[in-house]
């Protein structure tokens, strides 16, 4: 083989590695451009064309893009063995807003009247809901509990469902997330699933919530204040990211508002010495 040869042979490989080179960078801005778009569309229009319902706090509605969207799957965890109240409390707010005027289904399975008692109409109507409005549906278990409130999402005339489920049920997975949201889609019914003693699971929910009970401030002659709750959102299939509120639920308006701090309040542990400049008249409620 002559040198004019070998010189040739070895430009055709320089060449060749070149184009080589360029079609793989070509294929990673294009791979890079594709992963980008499809992130667009979870973050940014992932919820686009739905409508919001508010949930009354300004600051909360403001955070959460204009509320939360109608005829959608919202989940709502009790932070704490000690929250539940708090979360079907902050759960009943939610479909409550989402409802309207119209008439709300709750559906609850007999083990959670076992756990943290049964719903009591004067309670309801303290909170500011009409028990005439609620049409409340008792199930034995899990698949009973999710069968009802699939039945309660397709049902148009309702304004919104709600449900509590107790622990990590086999019968609540992806799947069965994912059939509830496309019912309550094809219905417009905000269905609001509470989960108690249970752990954040993946799921098809719009918004994902952990809430705990919080401190309220007293109302004249130091009578109890209203259910307060500290919420974090936990999840936004709009990619909002997690923030948390604190806020009271006011029986007279139906609203979430933000509680009446005079001041800011320092974090206080569960367990710990209460911080010394906070105001002795907080107290645990809701």
């Amino acid at each position: 083989m002559s040198a004019t040869t070998r010189v040739d042979s070895c430009a055709s490989g320089d060449i060749l590695e070149q184009n080589r080179n360029m079609k793989m960078a070509a294929h990673e801005t294009t791979l890079g451009e594709l992963r980008a778009a499809i992130a667009g569309c979870e973050q940014g229009g992932a919820l686009r064309g739905v409508r919001l319902f508010e949930l009354g706090a300004p600051e909360l509605d403001a955070g959460l893009g204009g509320g939360l969207a109608r005829g959608a799957l919202h989940e709502v965890y009790a932070r704490g063995a000690g929250d539940a109240a708090a979360a079907a409390g902050f759960g009943l707010g939610i479909a409550s807003r989402a409802a309207g005027g119209r008439a709300l289904a709750w559906v609850r399975q007999d083990l959670v009247d076992v756990e943290t008692g049964e719903l009591y109409g004067g309670g309801l109507a303290a909170f500011g809901l009409d028990p005439g409005r609620v049409v409340l549906v008792r199930t034995r278990n899990a698949v009973e509990t999710l069968r009802a409130l699939e039945e309660a999402a397709r049902c148009a005339a309702l304004g919104a469902a709600a449900v509590e489920l107790w622990g990590e049920p086999g019968a609540l997975d992806l799947r069965a997330s994912r059939r509830l949201s496309l019912a309550a889609r094809a219905s417009g019914v905000t269905v609001v699933m509470i989960r108690l003693n249970a752990s954040p699971a993946p799921s098809a929910a719009a918004s994902r919530w952990s809430v705990a009970a919080s401190a309220s401030a007293p109302l004249e002659a130091d009578a109890p204040g209203g259910p307060a709750f500290e919420a974090v959102l936990l999840r936004h299939r709009a990619g909002l990211a997690a923030r948390s509120w604190r806020l009271e639920w006011n029986r007279d308006r139906a609203s979430f508002i933000a509680p009446p701090l005079s001041r800011s309040l320092v974090s206080v542990p569960a367990y710990g010495q209460r911080a010394a400049d906070s105001d002795g008249a907080w107290r645990r409620a809701g």
